[in-house]
């Protein structure tokens, strides 16, 4: 017979704290406030023995509320299982660690409706700040936060908020990408992208790819989301007439996944008969055929960079929005072996 749980002990309060050390509540508030030099040496060691006795842990909240601080930053996510989102996370976390301030994540799952419900969760936590990857569609909730919140985008724009955006420079990675690829030989170009779907980042990169294909007389490009028929898509792309060397470019890292996935279902060789190039450099690139190579986004840079805005807006920082473009360093592996 396993033994019965323990009860739950009921949290010691400051009252209890004081009565057993024999001092004014007013006088525990000063210890664990951090004005431990106003009182005696003798009254201080004092409590700080019946605290540990006691088991006592101040309410950081209730604390912060009274202060008017609370030290917590709230996150948006988009889509948690992405893991761009996961990478810029973690470098939002380790600076608000380094900084003294805690992180509460929301993730919206891609739905308006979990968007709307986490903002106002986040207000009800007080957080001083929010660092939003936001879907984008509805701008007017996010305006209303701001007149009460300092908010640094993340990856995503909209042009309603005046407020900080820290992601990549998409035209410049394009560049890099098309570069290379015309360098090692292909000239018959297929790119992939998540539905744009009003995703700032993902329009830019299509706008910037077209753009630079259109400058170069001897390549062509076509651009295909992700979805039902991504399959036909690839077997179309790889079974037309032409002799010009193919290649696929992915334009982020679910896209990737999506098109190495089709690729095998349909028993295509990775990757001989064509070239793949992808915007960013997830653990598993390397591991596929000979490596993919990859376009690599300096996420925990964003991240952080991300939360030091947000902090020098916290500061009472004014001025204009600001956009913080980061480049993309270029990993060439098999996948793009010269033809």
């Amino acid at each position: 017979m396993s033994p019965a749980p323990a009860p739950v002990r009921d949290r010691v309060t400051i009252s209890e704290v004081a009565r057993v050390a024999g001092v004014s509540k007013a006088t525990v508030s000063r210890y664990i406030g951090g004005d431990r030099q106003l009182l005696a040496d003798a009254t201080a060691q004092r409590l700080g023995e019946v605290i540990e006795q006691l088991g006592y842990r101040p309410n950081q909240m209730a604390r912060g509320l009274k202060r008017g601080q609370t030290r917590l930053i709230g996150m948006l996510v988009a889509d948690i299982l992405n893991p761009y989102s996961v990478a810029v996370m973690h470098g939002v976390e380790t600076a608000c660690r380094q900084h003294g301030y805690s992180l509460v994540v929301c993730n919206t799952n891609r739905d308006d409706e979990q968007e709307r419900h986490h903002l106002r969760a986040l207000q009800s936590y007080n957080v001083e700040g929010l660092i939003v990857n936001t879907l984008g569609h509805h701008p007017g909730e996010l305006l209303t936060v701001m007149r009460d919140l300092p908010i640094v985008l993340v990856d995503r724009q909209l042009p309603e908020l005046n407020a900080d955006l820290v992601g990549l420079d998409n035209a410049h990675a394009m560049q890099q990408g098309i570069e290379h690829l015309h360098a090692r030989g292909y000239r018959n170009i297929l790119a992939i992208t998540e539905p744009l779907d009003g995703t700032s980042s993902r329009a830019e990169r299509v706008q910037a790819l077209t753009a630079l294909v259109q400058t170069r007389a001897d390549m062509q490009c076509q651009v295909v989301p992700t979805g039902p028929e991504l399959s036909q898509a690839l077997t179309r792309f790889l079974g037309s007439d032409g002799t010009r060397p193919k290649a696929l470019f992915t334009l982020n890292g679910v896209a990737t996944l999506a098109v190495t996935t089709a690729l095998r279902e349909a028993g295509h060789a990775l990757f001989g008969e064509v070239g793949v190039i992808a915007l960013d450099d997830l653990d598993w690139y390397p591991l596929v055929g000979n490596g993919i190579t990859a376009l690599e986004q300096p996420t925990e840079r964003i991240g952080m960079a991300a939360f030091e805005h947000l902090l020098s807006r916290l500061h009472g920082e004014q001025g204009v929005a600001r956009r913080i473009d980061f480049k993309a360093s270029l990993i060439i592996r098999g996948s793009t072996h010269p033809r």
